[in-house]
């Protein structure tokens, strides 16, 4: 039966949307706000990084990352810290977003298609983004609330690898998304799962094992990283150059 719901074009943020980790811009912005100690956000950071540069898929790790994902705002108010990531954005997620990545989710906007973000950040946080950018809404890792305060644990499980694929399938059956002629944007062989449950993957400062499936598969790929634009823009030239003078210094050698 031909698919005949709406499209729509998912993005992952950390990295494809922003420069760096929208989890750590918040724990950054807490703890200069006097919200936790040192200690408190280093063994945060710890965790953090230690995923972020493994891309590990072990069990154990997903779950020390899926911890501190939400225990750092265990115990605050859920109208205070949607305040603070208010000011956060503006200082820090703002100036850190990929602008080359805004113009191809405000083409898709502009040609009648939604924008959804995909992302293990917190919930909260995504649907900020995606206001703050006129997406249409976000889809991110759901931090318990009780009477109004967040308790520090998950509620359900951290919006990573194959959990993103599952949302977006959820979201679809639920608000008619045809995900066959939908499109998914990542930068992490992660986001696998995500990226083929659509029609048309993309990606967007790809990770090296991202890269080679992305060439393979015959998916665009967008590199809006300053060294590789450059590198892109001047190779070609510089291949022409060095050329050039390979060929001028025989030249001269037999001239004299």
């Amino acid at each position: 039966m031909a698919n005949s719901g709406k499209c729509v074009a998912f993005f992952d943020v950390d990295n494809t949307i922003i420069r760096g980790s929208t989890i750590f811009f918040l724990g950054r912005g807490m703890y200069q706000r006097g919200f936790f100690s040192k200690r408190d956000i280093s063994a945060f950071v710890l965790a953090n990084l230690r995923y972020r540069l493994t891309g590990t898929e072990k069990p154990e790790e997903i779950q020390k990352f899926q911890n501190a994902a939400t225990d750092f705002i265990g115990g605050h108010n859920v109208k205070e810290i949607e305040a603070i990531g208010s000011e956060i954005y503006d200082e820090y997620v703002s100036p850190s977003l990929w602008q080359g990545t805004i113009d191809i989710a405000n083409e898709h906007l502009n040609n009648g298609l939604e924008v959804w973000l995909v992302t293990a950040a917190p919930q909260d946080m995504a649907v900020l983004i995606a206001n703050r950018l006129g997406f249409t809404g976000a889809l991110g890792t759901k931090a318990e609330i009780k009477d109004g305060i967040y308790t520090g644990k998950m509620n359900g499980l951290l919006l990573h690898g194959n959990q993103k694929a599952v949302a977006i399938k959820e979201l679809a059956t639920f608000e008619g998304i045809d995900l066959e002629n939908s499109y998914a944007y990542s930068d992490s062989h992660n986001d696998f799962p995500l990226l083929t449950a659509v029609g048309n993957p993309a990606a967007i400062n790809p990770d090296t094992l991202l890269q080679i499936r992305a060439i393979r598969e015959g998916w665009p790929i967008h590199d809006f990283r300053r060294g590789r634009a450059l590198k892109a823009a001047f190779g070609p030239v510089l291949a022409r150059f060095a050329a050039l003078l390979t060929y001028l210094s025989p030249r001269r050698q037999r001239s004299k």
